[in-house]
């Protein structure tokens, strides 16, 4: 699929994270027992620094074990690159794009942010923002030269297995990629957070983006910038803002209470590929929904792609999902405006509902239906909804797309 739904080429194994609701972020990652006492907060997600030659502090916290530990607790992160800079920034001693070289830059870029994420352990299916700050809206070569570069960003990103989001100042770089939303000359970003710091943190509305743009669980706002609050006597300098959007994804460590057998789907009629023996620790990314085993229909998704039955597993709960694990989807754009969302894999069922061109169509599974266009492919949406995989960039316009599993 070309520009502007560019394909996600996600690997096995990935899960992605929608987060909706308050978060915070803050130039230095947190230490574990401020993040402990921050619990008391209304904040659930953090919006951390992983790398960039324009991150401003030192990140002494931020490990694979500072980030297993806190998305253990519940938090939910937010990766944030903070790169390459336009060539017309506002920003005090910023590197910045080279205008003979956007594409190449962002793609390096780009994969640095993936090599910085991998290393925090963060999975395939996590978006990382990269971090745009204001610049001259009016200079229309810097304003191109922003858009190549994001655009590359996107790509490479698609081409790793991970969400593209951008965070942008809403009368530059946020006006800039509304600007060209629809444009196939540039691949469109997953998600977009701005920075409007007028303290409504309203997810709708914003002035120069329109409301058809960025609709499905891909809005994020920064509407208060530097201030301290303090929660559990603890007070920390912060910034804030609301998110419906895709955020980190991680693995969390969970140990096997009865030798489990692992499988290529989430049900018994799969084959075992690999079995794992009693006290064995498994990486999960996902929860799903299959044959029923003991007192669970649950199915957890490993990291490695292949799945076990929750009734094995040490998670909290035997019967139902488990917190902070997520529910098993892949986000996908879609490619057309009005695609309808039906009660059925069928153009014979119910209309539900509607999505506009570029929205994200979070898939949990795929099944056959009613043929449109070149394919008999339906998804089957995080809300029970269904749609033609003709009008989504999935890799296939013919056929199911891996690692997507069958409903």
């Amino acid at each position: 699929m070309a520009e502007p739904a560019t394909v996600i080429n996600y690997p096995g194994g990935s899960t992605a994270n929608r987060y909706v609701g308050l978060a915070f972020d803050t130039c230095t990652a947190p230490t574990v027992a401020q993040l402990t006492a921050w619990k008391s907060s209304p904040y659930k997600a953090i919006g951390t620094y992983i790398g960039g030659v324009n991150r401003g502090c030192a990140q002494p916290q931020l490990t694979a074990s500072w980030v297993s530990t806190v998305t253990r607790m519940g938090w939910r992160l937010i990766p944030i690159y903070m790169g390459l800079q336009a060539p017309c920034s506002t920003r005090p001693n910023a590197q910045k794009i080279s205008p003979s070289a956007p594409g190449t830059q962002g793609t390096s870029q780009a994969t640095d942010a993936f090599n910085k994420a991998r290393a925090l352990g963060l999975l395939a299916g996590s978006a990382i923002y990269g971090d745009m700050e204001h610049y001259d809206a009016n200079n229309t070569s810097c304003r191109d030269t922003v858009l190549r570069y994001l655009s590359a960003w996107t790509k490479e990103l698609h081409r790793r297995g991970f969400l593209s989001g951008v965070y942008a100042h809403q009368d530059s770089g946020a006006k800039h990629l509304a600007a060209v939303f629809n444009s196939t000359v540039y691949a469109r970003p997953d998600a977009l957070w701005i920075a409007r710091w007028d303290l409504s943190s309203s997810l709708i509305n914003w002035p120069t983006v329109s409301n058809n743009f960025w609709t499905a669980g891909q809005r994020a706002k920064q509407y208060r910038g530097d201030h301290t609050e303090t929660y559990g006597g603890v007070t920390m300098a912060i910034d804030n803002d609301r998110f419906d959007a895709p955020v980190g994804a991680v693995g969390f460590a969970y140990q096997v209470t009865t030798t489990a057998s692992a499988r290529t789907g989430p049900t018994t009629a799969y084959p075992v590929v690999a079995t794992y023996s009693t006290g064995t620790t498994l990486q999960v990314s996902c929860q799903t929904y299959g044959t029923k085993v003991g007192t669970t229909t649950v199915w957890n998704k490993l990291i490695n792609g292949l799945y076990v039955t929750d009734y094995y597993i040490n998670t909290p709960s035997n019967t139902t999902y488990s917190a902070p694990i997520p529910g098993c989807s892949l986000p996908f754009q879609t490619t057309t405006a009005g695609l309808s969302r039906r009660a059925g894999p069928g153009t014979s069922y119910k209309v539900l509902g509607a999505m506009q061109n570029g929205a994200l169509a979070w898939i949990t599974c795929q099944t056959g239906g009613t043929k449109v266009g070149t394919t008999s492919v339906w998804n089957r949406l995080t809300d029970g909804t269904y749609v033609t995989d003709f009008y989504v960039a999935t890799a296939s316009n013919t056929t199911y797309t891996a690692p997507l599993r069958r409903c």
